[in-house]
């Protein structure tokens, strides 16, 4: 999940075919035309034989029925929608006639991964490129057949039309036969529509995947059930990794109804250690005998650790300012620290999160044929179907991960090591296993936030000019667990970082003196596997750069919004580059200027209430999402206890594909945020985290929830991501009214009651 590999996922370099197949029209993306040209039969016998191997393909039938599918993972985001909006705009359909389908990995379908708000940004160009190339056939087709000009022809509803003339797209898939190849240099020439021209994209329209969500027809993986199939419930070892199994002891387990034994999984990619899985033919017999399985462990090194000692060593790493890989070093922050004539040191830090999906992680898995099929939902199939090869034994082209909805992904499901155990107990037994986890055995494999923790420094001249910040941060790392050759080098080129675990660092302020150092924290990695939750680095760096932020205002005595936008002058490499940061920085201070006036700021409140400010970026800087948050809070200062009134949040996404869409992912990460900033929060103990379930781990509910402001930036520049960045500024924004309100500065995550009241000027 790097830029580099992202720009895997574009079919740059890639002709696109289009040919008559089977009585409907296919069109796809295929490698370089030369490679086709020697073979014969022509662009319609390649589709039909699939002698290609493309990354995304639509087709039309002869009711004029247009089928988009889609490569990425469905988890309430409407995914689907916004990808066929894309192609259907372009290719002047008719959207009551559009239909998507989520597919499997058949290596056809390119890579695979859902996450990073990455689904639109990577697929507008190519996926509009594909509209006009289907849209330019279709009207070559439809002029031939009505005798006239192409030129005089246009795409609209799914008919080609020419003055009082028309034929439907319909009637062009029955009668027109269509064998063309669009090379990758005519692909570029074709341009995203003008606004002007659009039809559908930025307008109103229904998510497809609804019907099916209330219906009952829409299947996720736990739904699944395989003929002959045995339940499995897994028995989770005390840590995460190093335990291995002394003895088992079934004999309790035995008296259960329907109890088929146990399997010790050995796993030859070393996704699961010391595991234990328990068969039965009900998946409440396998709860219960699980339960009554007796199983004694060597147990590993990460036995007795607890969220302190995770907490105090990210802060010896952070103290020490050799330690980690820069990402950012510009000017001489060393020289200005030794001279500067004030400075302001502060320590944040966030606990560990839970992701808690509604639909506890499952897997179906059957062998058959010599195939290992796998149901489940997933986020990344392309990074452990190669991993799900390897615990089997057996090579990648014989694992196919079949995917279906998902109960709530949130990055959970990037991570497919729920696939492992089901995997290796179906071909233990020879028998199609469906393997559930129960909410506590899902908390206790999650892949969890790591704990953070930041260290910010602040330096001033004589003049009382702010010199330059000092930022290192220290958390465990999910890329360094799962795919570690991908992470790039840090500026010095003396180390790699996860940049999943900085991003947000690299802001769009403009300081002369400017230092990042992104710092592993060896024994959370050692402890969990560390995972990516929405947002994920800015989750935490964000938290720390826009408190931090505040702190300097006031100790400058200048307005927090007044003083963050002089720092947003767009100059040096916050000038932004086309096509997906025009405006650099610019567009973040109009963003913030304009969420000053819609939230009234500087208003007077009553005794004890306060307005807060942050902005964000977006997940990743060359990605940018511009937004600012300004929430209104009120804290109550005998017992300490934040009630957040209002959120008002502003984004700038470039051109918003599915406006619905987009409205509902921001909803739900600004809400994710109130809750990440207000309730969420687990710890460790002995080694695994000590809440297990929602009686205990307590997020955001109905009663807390606040007044919403959402809008967005309505302008025609290239489309990003929405489904981190409204999460990431909600919780500094809270932080920093609470500070308004009452004077106490926050500085850990979860905010509790008498972390306030601690705070609190005596």
């Amino acid at each position: 999940m790097t830029r580099l590999s992202k720009d895997t996922f574009v079919p740059s370099r890639r002709s696109f075919l289009i040919g008559s197949v089977g009585g409907g029209l296919m069109m796809a993306f295929a490698p370089a035309i030369n490679a086709l040209e020697v073979v014969s039969g022509g662009v319609a016998k390649q589709l039909s034989d699939k002698l290609f191997s493309p990354t995304v393909w639509f087709e039309i039938n002869i009711n004029g029925q247009i089928l988009v599918n889609i490569a990425r993972a469905e988890m309430g985001q409407h995914v689907g929608t916004a990808i066929a909006l894309i192609v259907a705009d372009e290719l002047g359909a008719d959207w009551n006639k559009v239909e998507i389908k989520h597919v499997d990995t058949d290596p056809k379908w390119g890579y695979m991964v859902t996450g990073g708000s990455w689904s639109v940004f990577q697929t507008y160009v190519p996926m509009s490129q594909a509209g006009a190339a289907g849209r330019t056939a279709l009207i070559d087709a439809g002029a031939k057949l009505l005798g006239v000009n192409p030129r005089d022809c246009k795409a609209e509803n799914s008919m080609i039309v020419a003055g009082n003339q028309s034929v439907s797209f319909a009637d062009i898939v029955k009668n027109g036969n269509i064998d063309r190849i669009f090379s990758a240099d005519e692909l570029a020439e074709f341009k995203p529509k003008s606004p002007a021209n659009r039809q559908l994209i930025s307008k109103p329209s229904k998510a497809l995947d609804i019907p099916a969500k209330t219906n009952g027809s829409a299947k996720y993986g736990i739904d699944v059930e395989l003929d002959n199939m045995v339940y499995a419930r897994p028995v989770i070892p005390p840590t995460r990794h190093g335990s291995s199994v002394r003895r088992v002891d079934d004999s309790a387990a035995k008296s259960v109804k329907g109890y088929q034994g146990y399997q010790i999984l050995k796993d030859p990619s070393d996704t699961v250690q010391g595991w234990v899985t328990v068969l039965a033919d009900s998946y409440y017999g396998a709860i219960k005998a699980a339960n009554a399985l007796q199983v004694e462990y060597d147990v590993g090194e990460t036995a007795n650790v607890s969220e302190q000692d995770i907490i105090a060593a990210g802060e010896a790493l952070v103290e020490d300012k050799r330690s980690g890989t820069l990402v950012v070093e510009e000017g001489d922050i060393t020289k200005v620290a030794e001279t500067a004539k004030t400075a302001l040191e502060s320590v944040y830090r966030t606990s560990s999160v839970l992701h808690f999906t509604l639909e506890p992680v499952n897997a179906a898995v059957e062998i058959k044929d010599g195939i290992c099929h796998v149901h489940c939902g997933n986020q990344w199939q392309s990074l452990f179907l190669p991993v799900v090869a390897k615990a089997m034994g057996m090579n990648q082209d014989k694992i196919i991960i079949h995917q279906y909805y998902l109960g709530g992904g949130f990055g959970r499901r990037l991570m497919g090591d729920y696939m492992i155990p089901a995997a290796l107990t179906a071909q233990a037994i020879g028998k199609p296993v469906k393997l559930v986890f129960t909410r506590e055995d899902d908390t206790r494999f999650d892949c969890v936030r790591s704990p953070s923790v930041q260290q910010m420094n602040a330096y001033w001249g004589d003049d009382e000019q702010l010199l330059g910040i000092e930022h290192g941060a220290a958390a465990g790392w999910p890329t360094l667990a799962v795919a570690p050759s991908s992470m790039p080098e840090g500026v010095d080129k003396k180390g790699t970082y996860d940049p999943f675990a900085i991003s947000g660092a690299n802001h769009w302020y403009t300081l002369a003196n400017h230092r990042v150092r992104a710092i592993n924290n060896p024994l959370a990695q050692k402890t969990f596997v560390p995972g990516y939750l929405r947002a994920v680095g800015p989750g935490w760096t964000g938290w720390a750069v826009e408190s931090f932020m505040d702190e300097i205002a006031h100790k400058q005595g200048v307005d927090p919004i007044d003083f963050r936008l002089s720092l947003l002058d767009a100059s040096g490499k916050n000038a932004g580059t086309s096509p997906v940061s025009v405006g650099g920085a610019r567009r973040l201070a109009k963003v913030l200027t304009d969420i000053r006036e819609r939230a009234n700021w500087g208003r007077k409140l009553p005794k004890n209430q306060g307005l807060g400010v942050a902005i964000a970026a977006g997940q990743e800087r060359d990605m940018p999402t511009w937004g600012a948050c300004i929430a209104h809070v009120e804290v109550d200062p005998e017992t300490g206890t934040v009630k957040v009134h209002k959120l008002t949040g502003l984004l700038d996404c470039g051109t918003v594909v599915h406006p619905d869409g987009a409205l509902a992912q921001t909803e739900g990460s600004m809400l994710w945020g109130l809750s990440l900033a207000l309730f969420e929060g687990t710890a460790f103990e002995q080694g695994q985290v000590k809440d297990t379930n929602l009686n205990t781990y307590s997020p955001l509910r109905m009663n807390n929830i606040p007044e919403l402001d959402i809008s967005f930036v309505q302008n025609t520049e290239f489309p990003t991501g929405l489904g981190e960045p409204g999460l990431i500024a909600v919780a500094p924004a809270i932080a920093n009214a609470i500070f308004n309100a009452v004077g106490a500065r926050v500085r850990d995550l979860p905010i509790r009651p008498e972390t306030v009241l601690a705070a609190m000027p005596s």
